[in-house]
C-alpha cells in the first residue's frame, strides 16, 4: 500500500527539486553549443543584461551606554585607532584582565560609570611606579595636590628642573636622596588606595560639571579649570558638550578624550575585534542576479 504521507512529501520536493535542475542547466548552457530550441531559449534569457542588484550589510559596532549618543562625532576615529592601534589594544586589553574587573566594582560602590577603567590603561598602562615628567605617579598619575586632597600617604615629587639642578651640584647627594624617596611608600602605588581616591575625584567632578562623562573625563586630563575657560569659549554655557569645547581644549586633553571613547567602544566589542570581524560602517555588497533568483525560488 502507498505511504499517503510519503506521497505528499514527494509531491512537495519534487517540484524544487526540478526547478533546481532546471536552472543549473540553464547557467551551464554557455559551455555547450548544441542546436536545441529550449536552450537557445534559456540561453537567450540568461544573456540578457539586469541592473545589478545590491544589499546592504549593517555595521555590527555597538557603544557602550553611556557614549551611545556620540557615534556620528566618534566612529571614524575609532576605525583609525581600531587599526592603527591594534596591537596596543590587545596589550592593554590582556594587561587589565585582572585588575579592570577590580577598578569596575570600585567605580560601582562610588557610583562612577565603568567605563572609566580604561584611563588605567592610557595613565600608566597598568603600571604603579610610573611617574611622568609633571610629577603624577602611579596607577592612576594623580599629582601631589591631588593625593593630599584624597588624603593619601604621598612622597613629594621633584620636577625634572628641580632634579637636573640636584644631579648639577651634587651627583652623589642626588643619588641618595632618589633611592631614598623610592623606598617611602606612596599610596599613589596602591591599586586599592589609589582607585578609590581617582573614583572619588570623578564623582567630585559632577558637581562642577553634571554627569557629563566626556567632561569629566577632560577634567581628569587638564584639570576642571581649563575645561571650564573651554566652556566660556564656546559659548555654549551649561549647555556645553565636549564636541562644543573640544577645538578649546589642549590638544593632548582632545586626543586623551577620543582615546577613552574608542578604547572603551573597542573593549566592549573585544570578541569581533579579536577576529577582525567587528565593522564600523554599514557595507554595500553586490549579489549575482541568477544566484540571487536561484536562491529565492528554493526558499519558497
Amino acid at each position: 500500500m502507498k505511504n499517503p504521507i510519503l506521497t505528499t512529501n514527494i509531491l512537495k520536493v519534487y517540484p524544487k527539486i526540478l526547478l533546481g535542475l532546471l536552472l543549473f542547466v540553464a547557467k551551464n548552457t554557455h559551455a555547450t553549443n548544441l542546436g536545441d530550441t529550449t536552450k537557445k531559449v534559456l540561453i537567450a534569457s540568461l544573456e540578457t543584461k539586469a541592473e545589478p542588484l545590491y544589499i546592504t550589510k549593517p555595521a555590527n559596532i555597538i557603544f557602550p551606554d553611556i557614549l551611545k549618543g556620540n557615534e556620528e562625532e566618534a566612529i571614524d576615529y575609532i576605525e583609525k585607532f581600531s587599526n592603527s592601534r591594534r596591537d596596543y589594544i590587545i596589550r592593554m586589553y590582556n594587561k587589565g584582565k585582572k585588575l579592570m574587573p577590580k577598578a569596575v566594582a570600585i567605580l560601582k560602590k562610588h557610583d562612577v560609570p565603568q567605563e572609566f577603567k580604561v584611563l588605567l590603561a592610557l595613565e600608566s598602562a597598568f603600571n604603579s611606579d610610573v611617574v611622568s615628567c609633571a610629577g603624577a605617579v602611579g596607577y592612576w598619575q594623580m599629582m601631589d595636590a591631588a593625593a593630599n586632597e584624597y588624603g593619601l600617604k604621598y612622597v613629594k615629587q621633584l620636577t625634572n628642573d628641580e632634579k637636573n639642578k640636584l644631579k648639577k651640584e651634587n651627583p652623589k647627594k642626588a643619588d641618595s636622596i632618589f633611592k631614598a624617596m623610592a623606598k617611602i611608600k606612596d599610596d599613589r602605588k596602591n591599586f586599592a588606595k589609589a582607585t578609590n581616591a581617582a573614583a572619588r575625584y570623578l564623582k567630585d567632578r559632577v558637581k562642577n560639571l553634571g554627569e557629563d562623562w566626556l567632561l569629566i573625563c577632560a577634567s581628569y586630563n587638564c584639570g576642571v579649570g581649563n575645561v571650564w575657560k573651554a566652556i566660556e569659549r564656546s559659548g555654549k554655557g551649561n549647555a556645553a558638550t565636549f564636541w562644543d569645547i573640544k577645538n578649546y581644549l589642549p590638544a593632548e586633553t582632545r586626543n586623551y578624550v577620543m582615546n577613552f571613547i574608542a578604547m572603551n567602544v573597542i573593549f566592549h566589542n573585544y570578541e569581533k575585534f579579536n577576529k577582525k570581524t567587528l565593522t564600523f560602517t554599514p557595507e554595500k555588497i553586490m549579489v549575482d542576479n541568477f544566484e540571487h533568483n536561484m536562491m529565492s525560488e528554493m526558499d519558497k
